[in-house]
This record gives structure tokens, sequence and C-alpha cells, in this order.
């Protein structure tokens, strides 16, 4: 398998199909796809970074498990690290899942990975560490995600699927075309269509949302944030966390003026006759009027009386990004939402009804793939126990413990050994002392990883990954028509190894590497993927190039179902296309939910107060609601050391937005260096006062990489700006147990202190071999 273009490497990254330009094992310009409508500039960030100084040289282990062996320790991401060869940590990883397993079961083995490490089918990186553990005889499984915890409970129940909502949503040209009103709760911010999975080659969210535009269609973008849309729209502002209210008096204007679609609620939802008697006030003593609604989230009684109207009279699209669910009952937003689309009696129709994920990622709007993606089998894990993915900390620091999720009473495993590979928790989980102290329990803690992030100096034996940049393989996605080969930019950096080299070496060492490899070097198994996808496509009567000539081209246009709108056959004929829910119908009420007995979540969409609000008694001593979004500059924490990210820091700080007046409040200015805190935690960021948000609301992005000022103390401030070190690690809800990251409240001062360096792209220290005490034998 060669380069067919030395110097100048056609890649797909999470961001966008682009070239790499290359010298000296570095990459040095990046070019986007020329047809890409919408380049994401965060490709900026991959400039540089192959050899930057966080980079992981070769195999290490922390010197204290090298000293004192396995057990829990308080000092993972405070002690030095050992260099070791590259058959000493072979041997050293394969004898401690080796003691694991044979003192504890492979149940005390949790396969710690969270996807987006690559774009590519085969060097997945989760992919890749759950195919080895399910070798050795399986592990403790998350479910779900960060991005979607929520909604991936609770959509099965209410529209029978859960991917369907993104991979088969009304596409954009569809909206473009019909839609004459967006109602988008949570804005569409276009800073996160930049990517996908899988990788995506083109960006159409902007030219849809314009062309709608162009052709008379209006937009409500109802947020804290007036940037979470660009362009022309009309800004309503609800207090943080309290969307569902005002959807239930939008709902309510409906009924009590009879805008509602009686005939759609009867044919094609169960449930809604339940969910009016709370509506109207007659279970509760509450009727959820507009005046009610606005109480709650401070948009006038008007302006949610009109904007019922509007969307009674017009073609409408109701929408809710994935960040609303990322808040305590989670579950409500989207429930919510599609409740409100099927009272207007448009779902099914092209250009109305109802969509989740608009400008959440390049995939809802999108025109799927009619067929299966080439996909590393992962083979069967008999291990039986899981965890929700937020709830990683409770089970580290609650062994035994019972607890609720999905209907099921389920028992956190004691684990013994985290293997993780391909993420960065302290990205994406909440209350980052909590999380340090829960790391602290296993015996071993292993990290694959090209850099030395948070996660990676948290760990006891530190495996060097390579990035994608450095690798062979194919990418695509489920809603993009290429299938790319992903050509390598540069050679392998300094001791780095691909994660499927380190697997097989370890497989081959506890005597099933037969079982891992099936006797196929990467390159090997990249053409073997692509040739099972071929004839499979054969099959189907779909002529493709043979590998060779695919990976000459360097793409394949593949066939895509275009123009589709979400739910459209079942509106055509619900007998003929049931719902997969219990029913075959939109369940507004859920009589599974109900019955599973949970106070939290009850069986149809309702309004439950918030503890992180303005209203609520925390915002006394903890006046300023924080909004923990997705950054602008990079894709969660990826690469934050690259140009585009450092670009946007204030004094090498994160940036925190902060509305004029709540600035003016505190005697702030721009370019001020603050402490955020609560009484969770503290850290520093840099201010920038921005008029388009509400006064009491500030923005701080998750992704900066965790810098505590004392790395020895769990409860240490973080100089760099990680809001994680704030946000509460409680779930959405008994039933799913999602992550509610997105809402924080706080206070703001001035940091009138020596501001402390950033240190959180600088290598551990280490130590020579010949000063551990106790030298393996």
């Amino acid at each position: 398998m060669k380069q067919p273009h030395p110097g100048l490497s056609q890649h797909m990254g999470h961001w966008g199909m682009f070239r790499a330009e290359s010298a000296d094992g570095e990459v040095t310009a990046v070019h986007p796809q020329k047809t890409d409508r919408n380049p994401s500039p965060v490709l900026g960030n991959l400039v540089g970074s192959v050899t930057h100084r966080s980079r992981v040289q070769g195999p290490a282990v922390r010197r204290g498990w090298l000293e004192r062996g396995p057990g829990p320790t308080d000092r993972r991401g405070s002690e030095e690290f050992v260099s070791v060869s590259w058959d000493e940590l072979t041997e050293l990883l394969a004898a401690e899942l080796s003691r694991v397993i044979d003192r504890h079961g492979n149940q005390a083995i949790y396969g710690g990975s969270y996807g987006w490490a690559s774009a590519g089918r085969f060097h997945h990186a989760q992919s890749q560490v759950h195919r080895f553990l399910n070798c050795i005889g399986g592990y403790t499984r998350s479910v779900h995600s960060y991005s979607l915890g929520a909604t991936g409970v609770v959509m099965p129940y209410v529209l029978g699927a859960h991917w369907k909502m993104f991979s088969r949503s009304t596409s954009w040209d569809v909206i473009a075309r019909k839609t004459e009103l967006i109602v988008a709760f949570g804005g569409i911010p276009l800073k996160n269509t930049g990517i996908n999975h899988g990788g995506t080659s083109d960006h159409p969210t902007a030219s849809a949302l314009d062309a709608l535009r162009a052709r008379g269609g209006k937009i409500v973008t109802i947020s804290p944030l007036r940037n979470d849309l660009d362009g022309a729209a009309r800004w309503l502002t609800p207090i943080p966390g309290t969307d569902v209210a005002m959807m239930l008096g939008l709902a309510y204007v409906l009924v009590s003026e009879n805008l509602h679609d009686t005939a759609f609620l009867d044919r094609y939802c169960t449930g809604y006759a339940r969910f009016e008697e709370y509506l109207l006030g007659v279970t509760d003593g509450t009727p959820k009027t507009a005046e009610w609604a606005s109480h709650i989230c401070g948009v006038s009684t008007s302006e949610i009386t009109d904007l019922a109207r509007e969307m009674a009279r017009r073609r409408t699209l109701v929408t809710v990004t994935w960040s609303l669910q990322r808040t305590k009952s989670g579950e409500q937003a989207p429930w919510m939402g599609v409740t409100l689309a099927s009272m207007l009696g448009q779902i099914g129709i092209p250009g109305g009804g109802f969509g989740h994920g608009y400008g959440s990622m390049n995939e809802p709007g999108l025109a799927p793939v009619p067929y299966p993606l080439p996909t590393l089998p992962q083979g069967s894990n008999p291990v039986k126990a899981f965890i929700p993915v937020a709830a990683v900390s409770d089970m580290l620091l609650h062994p035994g413990e019972e607890f609720d999720f999905n209907g099921q009473r389920l028992t956190y495993p004691d684990i013994r050994l985290v293997h993780w590979a391909g993420g960065n928790p302290f990205h994406h989980h909440q209350d980052l002392g909590r999380l340090r102290r829960a790391l602290a329990r296993p015996d071993t803690v292993v990290v694959h990883d090209p850099y030395w992030t948070p996660m990676a100096k948290h760990a006891d034996i530190v495996v060097p990954s390579t990035t994608s940049l450095e690798r062979s393989d194919i990418s695509c996605t489920r809603n993009d028509p290429l299938l790319v080969a992903m050509h390598p930019a540069v050679p392998r950096f300094a001791d780095a190894r691909d994660d499927y080299d380190t697997f097989s070496a370890v497989a081959e060492r506890l005597g099933v590497g037969a079982q891992f490899t099936e006797g196929r070097t990467s390159e090997e198994w990249v053409e073997h993927l692509y040739d099972q996808w071929r004839g499979y496509l054969r099959g189907m009567n779909v002529d493709t190039p043979d590998f060779d000539e695919f990976w000459q081209l360097g793409s394949w246009p593949m066939a895509t179902e275009d123009g589709l709108t979400l739910l459209e056959d079942y509106r055509g004929d619900p007998e003929k296309y049931p719902l997969r829910t219990p029913s075959g119908r939109i369940e507004i009420f859920s009589e599974v939910i109900e019955k599973f007995g949970y106070e939290d979540c009850i069986g149809h969409p309702a309004w439950y107060e918030p503890v992180e609000w303005l209203k609520g008694v925390r915002a006394q001593q903890f006046p300023l609601h924080l909004i923990a979004n997705q950054p602008r500059t990079r894709l969660h924490s990826q690469l934050d050391h690259g140009a585009r990210s450092q670009a946007s820091k204030v004094h090498d700080r994160e940036p925190i937005r902060m509305h004029p007046k709540a600035a003016t409040d505190r005697g702030l200015h721009d370019g001020d260096v603050v402490r955020v805190f609560n009484d969770r935690g503290a850290c520093l960021a840099g201010v920038v006062v921005d008029e388009d948000m509400m006064p009491a609301v500030v923005q701080l992005a998750t992704g900066a990489w965790y810098d505590p000022e004392d790395p020895a103390d769990v409860g240490s401030m973080c100089v760099h700006g990680n809001p994680n070190v704030l946000t509460a690690d409680v779930g959405t809800s008994s039933l799913s147990h999602g992550c509610t990251g997105q809402h924080v409240l706080v206070q703001i001062e001035r940091f009138d202190g020596v501001v402390p360096p950033i240190t959180a792209f600088d290598p551990p220290q280490f130590v020579e071999r010949e000063t551990v005490r106790r030298p393996l034998g």
C-alpha cells in the first residue's frame, strides 16, 4: 500500500476531507476539499500537531506502580514516569491483565474507550480495544454517550428509534425548499456542524439556511446565546434550563385556541389525552398556560402566544439541539419537542415536523448511505455487566452498590483495571475532583494516547499511539457519499505504534494472537475490510473499483438517499410502516416508562425544576449561569494545543464570555483573568465581554486540557479553564443517567494573584530507571 502523492497526502479528519503538506515528519499545511461548501477552520489545528511537545515519545510506566506494584493510590496525576521498552511494556500489560482476570474475573476490567479518536474505520481506538478485550474473555462496558445519554434511552420509547432521528432526518435540501418556519430550541450552532464521526466531505448547513431565508422562510432561535445561530433570526432568550416550560406554554396556547391537530394525534399518536390532563392542570392543579411558562422562563406571555399561533399557521419544523438533554431531566426537552410537533400535526410532511440535533453535528440533514459500511468486527463480549457511560465515577467509587437504569436494577461491578483507548474523560466527565478520586481506586489504569492528555497523566501504564496522520485507513460515515482512502501524511512519530500492533503483541503474549489478528497486518486488514464491503455491494448489483484502484483514486462516491423527510413513510401508511414503539405509534405517554415508577421521569413529558438555575436557591450564592458548551475552535479537547485553539485563548486561558452588565458589576474588562468558582471547584479563565447573551449568563467552552495548580491535590484550581471542575456529577434521571454537564451556577471574581503558568501540554517528569527502588526482575 503506497502513498500516490508524496508530499501531498489525502486524508479525512472528523472536521472534513483535506490534503496535507508535510516536511520533516510534520504537517506544514492543510488544504480542504475543494467541493466543500463551508470547510471547517478547525482543520488548522492539524498543522504542527504531529511533533508537538505533548506527544508521548515512547512506552512509560508510573514510578510508584513499578516500585510498589498494582493497587489503589492517590498519586495518579502527580507522580513521575519511567521510560520502558516495548518488550517490557508488553510483558507488564499482559501480566497485569492475566492477574486481574485470574483473581477477579473479566468483569473487573472496564473497557473505558470513548470514540472520536480517528475517522478511520479500522484504526478506530474504541473498536480496537473492545476487539482485544473480547478476545481475552470480555470486559465491563459502557452504553450510550455523553452527547446523547438521555435521548438514547427515552427516544426508542417515544419514536421507536434513536439513530434514525439523525441518520434519516429531514434533509437540508427539503428544509431549504419547504420549511416556512424553524423554531430552534438551542439554536442551530454552525460551530458544531464542522464534525462527523467518520469524517465529512461537505458542510451544507449554512448554505441551506441561507436558501431558506432567501425563499422567505423564518427562523426563531431560542437560546441564552445569540451566536447559537448564525445569520438573520428572531432571538428569544428563556432562562437556561427552562425550554420545557416554554414548550408547555406553547402547547397550552395550541389547545386553548383549538389550534392543535386532533386528527393527527388520534391516528398517529398514543397517550395524548393523558398528557393533556397534565397540560391543562387536571392532574396537578397547575395549568401550563403561557403566563405560567412566562413566569418560569422569562419570555413574555405575548411572545409565547404569538409564536404558538405562528407555528400553527406555517409549515413549521421544531428542532431541539443535543445540548438541551445534557441537563438534569434532559429526557424532557426532546420528548416535549416531539409532543409539540405532534400537536402541530406536521410530522412526516416535507419541511415540517421534528428534528433533533440540527446544529449539533454534521449528520442531521445529510443524506444517508443505503448500505452498511466497512466495519472491524469486535467479537462477542460474554461479560454482561455494563454502566451508562456518564456513571464511571459512581462505578469506581461505589462497587457493589445498586442503581436504577432504564427499568432495571443494576449493580456497579468492582473494577480493578481500567483500559482506556481513544478519549479524554477529563473533557467529557463532570466534577473532575470526584473523577480523580474515582481513578485513584482501581489497581491499574492503562491509557493508549498519542499525547500527554490529563487522562494519560493519570495512568499507570501509558501506551504511545500513532495519530491518524501516521496511518493508512479508510473513512466513511452513514451520512456522507464518499468512501475515502486515508493516506499517511507523515512517518510514525518517535517510538509510537498503532494500537493494533500493541494489541497484537499483547494478544500473542496471552495466547490469543491468531484470534485477534486473523493473520493480517493492519494494512492487510484495511484491504480486507474494503473487499468485504465491496462483496456486499456486488450482491446489490453495485460495481466498485478493486482496492488498488480505489487507493489510487483516493475516494469513491457511494449512493445516498436524497430528499428524506423524517417519518414520511409512517405518515403515509402507519399500519404498513409502524414505529418500533410498544404501540407502533408516537408515544406521547409511555406506559412502559410510567410502570418504572421513577419520580424523576414519569410517563409523559413534564416540567421538573432544576437545581442549577437562576431562580433556584443556589443562585443566591452563585448568581451566574455558566453554559459549558462545545468549543468553537476544536473538537472536544482534541488538539487544544493547535493554532486555531490557541488563538482563542486569553492570556493562555480558555475565554469566558460575559455580558457587559455582568462584567461591569464585578469591575471586569476584556482581557482580565478571572477566578470562576462554586462549592465544587474553581478555574481561571480570560474575560471576553459580549452583549450577545443574557446578562446573568456566562459561557465557558469545554475542552481546555485540565491543568491543576497543584497536581497532588484533587481539589486544586484548574489554571487553564476547564469548566468540569465546576459541573455536578449527577445523572439526568433514573431512566437514563445521562450527562448533565451543560449547565452550572457559578460566581466570578478578578484574579489578582500571580497568574500561574500553563503546564497542560508539557510531558510529566521522568526519572531514570536506575532510581526506581524495586526494579522488576
